[in-house]
C-alpha cells in the first residue's frame, strides 16, 4: 500500500511522468496506469481522505481483474537500436513507438529500456548520463572519516563525513556528523538543501540501511522516516541500483575529490567538537566551489547560479521536524510505553499492534496509516511522579465515571444534600490514609441516597458528625435502624470536626483554605453523650 500511496502522490500531486514515477518506486509503466485507473474509478484525489487507511484504500482500488494473454513479444535488434541512438535527436522513446507500430505485439516502453539498458551493460560498454538542471540531488558518506576528540577522555571518535552533489552543476556540500544512523541522515539532508537554497527533483542516496530498508532493483523499500521526509519536500526517493555504482557515478567521484583534497589535508589535526570539525571543512570546500574546472569553463559556483539554482523548487516555510518511527502493542490498559512512560489511546485498540511516530516535543500513534492518539511528548522521566498520560475521551465509559469523582465534586454533591453531609464528607475525606479510601466512602455514602432519599441521608449524616462516627458503616446503620428518625437530645449544635496532626485536611485535596491548627476544637472527651442514641 505504500507503494500505491506514492505513485498517487508523484502522479497527481507532482505531476510527474509515467517513466519518473517508475523510476522512484520502481513499478512498470504499466502498473502505475493500472493504479492510476482505479483510483479514478473510485473517484480518489491528492491528498488522499486523511481516515482512509490501507485496508480501506486496498479494499477501494482492488477488485476483480481481468487477464488476458498475449504471445512471446517481438524484440528489436539492439545493436540497430544502439547505432540510431548514435544520431542527433533521436531517443529511446522514438525508437520503440516506430518498432511498436511495425510489431504491435511488442513490449511496453519500460521494458524495451530496461533490456536495452541489459544488453548495453552486456556490451561493455557505459553510457553517458545527461543531468538536466535542478534534476537530481546525489548523496553518499566518504570512506574517510575525520577524528573528534573527546576533551574528557581522549577518546577519538570517527566522524562520519557526508556528501550531497548536485548533478548539473557538481556544486558540492559536505559536513562531519557524529554517525549515519537516521536522525544523523536527516539532519544532513535538510542541511544540505539550505544550503542550496531549494529542493531538486529526485534525490538519489546508496542504499544504506538508514535510508533503504529493503535494497532491491525494482522496488526498493525506504525508511519510513525518509519516506515521510520525501513526502514533506514533494520530492523523490530514486536509489541507486545494487552493485550499481554508475547510478551515482557523480557523487563517487566527488566522494573522492573531497577525500583527497579536504579530508586527507586535515588527517592531522585535531578537532574536539562537530562545530570545530565543520568550520575547518567549510573553508576548503568554499575553495572548491569556487576554483574553475581544468577541463571546461567556469567553477561549480557559477555552473550552480546559472543552472541549478534557479530550476529549484523553494524550500517549505518550515524545516522537516525529524521524526523516528517504534512498532509497539497497546496494553489492556489502552496505553503504550515509551522510555518508561505511559500514554494513552483509545481503549478500543487495547492489545492492536500501533506505530509510534517520536518528534522531540510529540508522540503520535498510528494505526493502518490513520492517527488515533498524539500527546506532548514526556522527556524527563525521572524527576517526575506521574509515570501515564491519560486523555479522558480514551478512557471507556466506565472508567471515565470513576475518574470523575474528586473531592471538589464529592463536597458540589453534599452541598446539593446538606450541611451535616458536607461535614461528614470533610471528615471522611480528611480521615483515610490515602485519598482513594475516602473517596470510595463517600461514593458508598452517595450511594444510600439512592435507596433512602436525600432527606434522611442528611438527617443520618448529621446523627453521625454529633457522634463523631466518622464512617459509611455508621450512617448505613443509622439509616437500616431508624435512628435518623430519633430526636437529638442534646440542643447544642452538632461539634465541627477536631483539628489533629494525623488529620490532612482540605489542603491535601488541594483545597483554598486549611483549618486554623491553632484554634483546637472540643476533645471526645467534652461531650455528653445519650445512651440511647446508640
Amino acid at each position: 500500500m505504500r507503494n500505491i500511496r506514492e505513485v498517487l502522490r508523484l502522479k497527481l500531486d507532482l505531476k510527474y511522468s509515467d517513466q519518473q514515477v517508475s523510476h522512484s518506486v520502481r513499478v512498470a509503466r504499466s502498473t502505475i496506469r493500472k493504479y492510476l485507473q482505479r483510483a479514478q474509478d473510485a473517484e480518489l484525489t491528492w491528498p488522499l481522505p486523511p481516515d482512509l487507511d490501507d485496508i480501506q484504500l486496498e479494499a477501494a482500488l482492488f477488485g476483480p481483474v481481468d487477464r488476458t494473454t498475449s504471445g512471446t513479444p517481438t524484440l528489436p535488434d539492439w545493436a540497430q537500436i544502439d547505432r540510431e541512438l548514435h544520431r542527433k535527436g533521436v531517443m529511446r522513446r522514438l525508437l520503440w513507438e516506430e518498432h511498436r507500430r511495425q510489431h504491435p505485439d511488442s513490449v511496453q516502453y519500460s521494458t524495451f529500456a530496461e533490456q536495452y539498458r541489459k544488453w548495453k551493460a552486456q556490451s561493455g560498454l557505459s553510457m553517458r548520463q545527461i543531468h538536466r538542471a535542478g534534476e537530481k540531488l546525489f548523496v553518499d558518506y566518504a570512506g574517510l572519516t575525520l577524528g573528534i576528540t573527546d576533551p574528557r577522555t581522549g577518546v577519538v571518535h570517527p566522524g562520519q563525513v557526508f556528501v550531497a552533489t548536485l548533478g548539473a552543476s557538481d556544486y558540492t556540500y559536505v559536513e562531519v556528523t557524529r554517525s549515519q544512523n537516521s536522525e544523523d541522515w536527516l539532519s544532513s539532508h535538510v542541511r544540505a538543501l539550505a544550503f542550496f537554497g531549494g529542493v531538486p527533483e529526485i534525490i538519489v542516496p546508496d542504499n544504506l540501511k538508514t535510508g533503504v530498508t529493503h535494497a532491491s532493483r525494482y522496488e526498493p523499500e525506504l525508511n519510513r522516516a525518509y519516506a515521510e521526509f520525501a513526502e514533506y519536500y514533494g520530492v523523490a526517493i530514486i536509489p541507486a541500483r545494487v552493485r550499481k555504482p554508475k547510478d551515482k557515478a557523480l557523487v563517487e567521484v566527488h566522494v573522492q575529490i573531497v577525500e583527497r583534497r579536504l579530508l586527507a589535508p586535515l588527517r592531522d589535526q585535531v578537532y574536539f567538537s562537530m562545530a570545530d570539525a565543520n568550520e575547518a571543512l567549510w573553508g576548503p570546500l568554499r575553495e572548491l566551489n569556487l576554483r574553475p574546472f581544468q577541463k571546461r569553463p567556469g567553477s561549480r559556483f557559477e555552473l550552480f547560479t546559472a543552472l541549478d539554482q534557479p530550476a529549484l523548487r523553494p524550500l517549505p516555510a518550515q524545516p522537516f521536524e525529524i521524526a523516528s518511527w517504534k512498532r509497539t502493542t497497546v496494553g489492556l490498559d489502552y496505553h503504550v510505553e515509551l522510555a518508561g512512560h505511559h500514554y494513552s489511546v483509545p481503549y478500543r485498540h487495547a492489545k492492536t499492534s500501533v506505530d509510534l511516530r517520536l518528534t522531540p516535543h510529540l508522540v503520535e500513534v498510528f494505526l493502518n496509516s490513520v492517527r488515533i492518539a498524539v500527546h506532548r511528548r514526556v522527556l524527563d522521566t525521572s524527576s517526575t511522579q506521574v509515570r501515564q498520560t491519560t486523555i479522558k475521551e480514551h478512557m471507556p465509559p466506565h472508567h471515565q465515571r470513576h475518574s470523575d469523582w474528586n473531592p471538589q465534586r464529592l463536597q458540589d454533591r453534599a452541598r446539593e444534600v446538606g450541611p451535616g453531609t458536607v461535614q461528614l464528607v470533610d471528615a471522611l475525606l480528611a480521615a483515610g490514609r490515602h485519598p482513594e479510601q475516602g473517596l470510595r466512602s463517600c461514593q458508598g455514602l452517595f450511594k444510600l441516597a439512592q435507596a433512602y432519599g436525600k432527606e434522611r441521608l442528611e438527617a443520618a449524616c448529621s446523627r453521625a458528625v454529633f457522634l463523631r462516627a466518622f464512617s459509611y458503616r455508621s450512617v448505613e446503620s443509622i439509616l437500616k435502624h431508624h435512628l435518623d428518625e430519633l430526636p437529638l437530645t442534646s440542643e447544642d449544635p452538632a461539634p465541627r470536626v477536631a483539628d489533629h496532626v494525623n488529620v490532612r485536611g482540605p489542603a491535601y485535596y488541594g483545597q483554598d483554605s486549611v483549618l486554623d491548627t491553632a484554634e483546637q476544637g472540643p476533645s471526645f472527651a467534652e461531650h455528653d453523650f445519650d445512651p440511647t442514641l446508640n
